[in-house]
């Protein structure tokens, strides 16, 4: 009997081993052709756009140089102009950043109210809670260059476009980023608040905000940083500031290549020292948190 079990056990085991061995291979094999398909895919990509480019990617990868080349030779045979056209174009480079601080601001705000209302547990009108999440899907899905380009043309070049188009995208973002942290509240203080007759808000106030606000904040400073970046690229599109004077000496050509570089090292000293801050103090709120 015991040769018969032994016997037994170890068909079972070779049985097994054999299965795993073929689930093994047929992952295998089923990862070699996503990988298969994904460079097809890839070079045929590659290849409609490169007969669609006016010229040729490989035609001009030599020259991919020549351009930041010569905007660095006439900076530096014109380094002296560079403060005063530094000073010249600040205050362009003040209204990218209330740009960015107002459109962060509004879109925190939105984003706050998108998260609570589309939050389980804590949403006010619970059957609503799809139509909040496909909402902020919508806001943060449509890219802001694209919702730039239509207020353009509705009301014209400026920054009001740009403000509106990066709020947008920012609640979206956020309200995205802001419902995952507002679904691993404790939801006890706000049944005990509710159990004392407190409303909708007064719970959200007292008893979600303080346990969701250091990393609310701490999104909300990432945010910041890339809204930065979001409204000198949406200058380029005529949405004002830093952008826009940067595209205006870029299209120019040579004769204005130092007011690019003066612009590009505003632009750069600005991003990486928000950069620094903001991630100073979003560090100081997770340690805090964690202690």
């Amino acid at each position: 009997m015991s040769d018969i079990s032994l016997s037994g056990g170890a068909v079972r085991v070779d049985s097994i081993q054999s299965s795993y061995m073929a689930q093994v291979q047929r992952r295998r094999l089923y990862g070699g052709l996503m990988l298969l398909l994904f460079v097809v895919l890839m070079v045929s990509g590659f290849n409609v756009a490169d007969e669609r480019n006016a010229g040729g990617f490989w035609q001009g990868l030599h020259q991919i140089g020549d351009y930041p080349a010569d905007v660095l030779s006439e900076a530096w045979e014109k380094r002296g102009d560079l403060p005063g056209l530094m000073a010249k174009y600040f205050p362009a480079l003040v209204e990218t950043i209330n740009i960015a601080a107002v459109s962060t601001l509004i879109g925190a705000v939105g984003g706050l109210f998108l998260s609570l209302l589309g939050t389980r547990g804590l949403a006010k009108w619970p059957r609503l809670i799809p139509l909040f999440r496909r909402i902020s899907d919508i806001m943060r899905a449509v890219p802001e260059i694209v919702i730039a380009l239509v207020l353009i043309f509705v009301l014209g070049g400026g920054p009001v476009p740009a403000m509106i188009a990066i709020a947008i995208h920012t609640a979206g973002a956020l309200g995205k980023m802001f419902s995952e942290v507002a679904e691993n509240a404790d939801l006890k203080p706000v049944e005990g608040l509710a159990s004392t007759g407190a409303t909708w808000f007064q719970r959200m106030l007292l008893g979600v905000l303080p346990q969701v606000a250091p990393n609310y904040v701490s999104y909300t400073l990432l945010r910041f940083e890339i809204n930065i970046r979001a409204s000198a690229i949406l200058g380029f599109v005529g949405a004002g500031g830093l952008g826009y004077e940067l595209r205006n000496s870029m299209a120019w050509g040579p004769g204005r290549f130092d007011e690019a570089a003066a612009i590009f090292i505003l632009l750069f000293g600005t991003i990486v020292s928000f950069d620094q801050v903001s991630s100073r103090y979003r560090n100081r709120l997770t340690e805090g948190q964690g202690q």
